[in-house]
């Protein structure tokens, strides 16, 4: 017998969409499965999660508890905001004469008798309440008990095959407080799942899932980022952009500045990302920023997720270049996010950003700055990975992504904290320069892989009306270093008249 669900499904899922999704449906029914992790890591959480979805499905479900109280047990659930009516609770407690001392026996260890004893009363709870979904937490009081790998090995194994007869999906929680690393049950269960915490040196724990094994199903491999939040585990499975591709139409969207779109070749195609790069105070927010106005205007919807300022100083900073941020908030036509590096998983934000694309239909997504992204990387490592499958992602979704970078120093050489030019489709490249004996701005595109771009370099400055771009500079060598020679007749700079 195979289907025991109300619902007729032969999986038994979690209803932790994010987690169900990694184990490609849920967990196969009538098997015994491993959820490890050390104390603090969401095991009671999820396995409460487990057996809630059973019971709103009308299975029985039984939380058999040697670690916890029932009152603990129930706390857990009021601080999540779950009823656990329909959810059966076995407190299992050994003997009173195993506890008194004047009654132990001294042949024997006690340890042997609470070992059968504690068998023994899962075996009548089951056998009372004829559970679907099982939960034992925790393996750690068997392995105490049991002394010896060989009879914990046994114990396991005689759990494994009563319930297999019993008809019943198993979940075993183990918090890992052994000193020994045994991985008896790994070889026993069906599937093994491990929750991780991760102390990084500043901000918030963060936490990640794995599965580890599987048998017969593929699962998604890896380390998937999660949260506990109120309500449950919160679980963000890796993206994976192969597995998400729609068809749209590649035409070129405007930045709404004529002299930047002819910078551009006409424009940035829709489908493509953008990176603006260049040292502080360049107005690479405002570049990026004038592109999700533009599409605002053309009716569409944009994204701004901000890593780095402050949101109403930025409200403020636009509103003084004609661009009301707020309004457009308010009006939901534009989605600003202020993200908290610190207390933000890579896992949790890329998260965020495929819901605004999905959910809301959104075709233009600003981050800034990928330093404030790359602040989130407990593993800098890797932030070129996520990077490139949320860009990938975005892409075939037919969303516009727009990136800032800041690069150290000011003027001259120039190094980014992190090299993603090749990654980006477009490359938009800002610099200072000195000329005439006042510091200006200058804009170029090194890089364009949709079509043709202007190999020449603009003049641009930022004031009461926003963004003006001015005539390609054709009378200055050595803008990019920031101390130009001047070769021609005209200066060709804004607010310059010709020689």
């Amino acid at each position: 017998m195979v289907d025991h669900s109300a619902d007729g499904s032969t999986q038994a899922a979690f209803g932790l969409q994010g987690l169900d999704d990694i184990l490609a449906g849920g967990l196969e029914r009538d098997r015994v499965y491993l959820l490890e992790g050390a104390p603090g890591t969401g095991k009671t959480t999820a396995a409460m999660s487990f057996l809630l979805e059973g019971a709103r499905l009308g299975e029985g479900v039984l939380y058999i508890t040697l670690s916890e109280t029932e009152d603990e047990l129930r706390a857990t659930a009021r601080s999540h905001g779950w009823s656990l009516d329909g959810m059966d609770i076995f407190e299992l407690v050994p003997p009173e004469s195993l506890l008194d001392e004047q009654q132990q026996q001294s042949l024997l260890y006690s340890s042997d008798l609470e070992l059968g004893e504690t068998t023994r009363m899962i075996f009548e709870a089951v056998e009372a309440r004829k559970p679907r979904r099982v939960v034992i937490d925790s393996l750690s009081e068997i392995r105490l008990l049991a002394q010896s790998s060989l009879r914990y090995r046994r114990q396991v194994l005689a759990l494994k095959h009563y319930f297999a007869k019993n008809s019943a999906t198993v979940l075993l929680l183990d918090d890992l407080t052994t000193e020994i690393n045994d991985k008896t049950v790994h070889s026993v269960a069906h599937g093994v799942i491990q929750l991780q915490e991760l102390a990084p040196e500043y901000g918030a724990e963060r936490r990640r899932v794995r599965v580890i094994k599987y048998r017969g199903r593929r699962f998604r491999g890896g380390y998937h980022d999660f949260t506990i939040k109120t309500g449950g585990l919160e679980v963000y499975p890796r993206i994976i952009a192969s597995e998400h591709r729609t068809t749209f139409d590649r035409t070129p969207v405007s930045s709404g500045v004529t002299e930047l779109d002819a910078l551009l070749g006409g424009g940035v195609e829709r489908g493509s990302s953008a990176l603006i790069l260049g040292p502080a105070g360049t107005g690479k927010s405002l570049f990026a920023i004038n592109f999700a106005m533009a599409a605002v205007h053309r009716g569409e919807r944009a994204a701004l997720f901000i890593f780095d300022e402050e949101l109403g100083l930025l409200f403020d900073r636009m509103k003084q270049l004609g661009i009301e941020l707020e309004v457009m908030r308010d009006e939901g036509r534009l989605i600003i996010e202020q993200i908290d590096a610190a207390e933000l998983s890579p896992g949790e934000f890329a998260a965020r950003v495929r819901r605004c694309v999905s959910d809301q239909q959104i075709q233009t997504v600003v981050i800034d700055s990928l330093n404030g992204y790359q602040a989130a990387m407990p593993q800098e490592q890797f932030l070129v990975l996520h990077i490139h499958e949320l860009l990938q992602y975005l892409n075939r979704q037919g969303a516009s992504t727009f990136l800032t970078v800041a690069q150290h120093g000011l003027v001259g050489e120039m190094k980014a904290p992190v090299d993603v030019t090749y990654l980006a489709d477009t490359v938009i490249l800002l610099r200072y320069f000195e000329a005439l004996g006042n510091v200006r701005r200058a804009v170029s595109v090194i890089k364009k892989r949709s079509g043709r771009h202007e190999k020449t370099i603009r003049e641009y400055n930022i004031g009461e009306d926003g963004l003006t771009l001015g005539e390609p500079l054709t009378g200055f060598q050595g803008v990019l270093r920031g101390v130009p020679n001047f070769v021609g007749q005209g200066s060709g700079l804004l607010g310059e008249s010709a020689a």
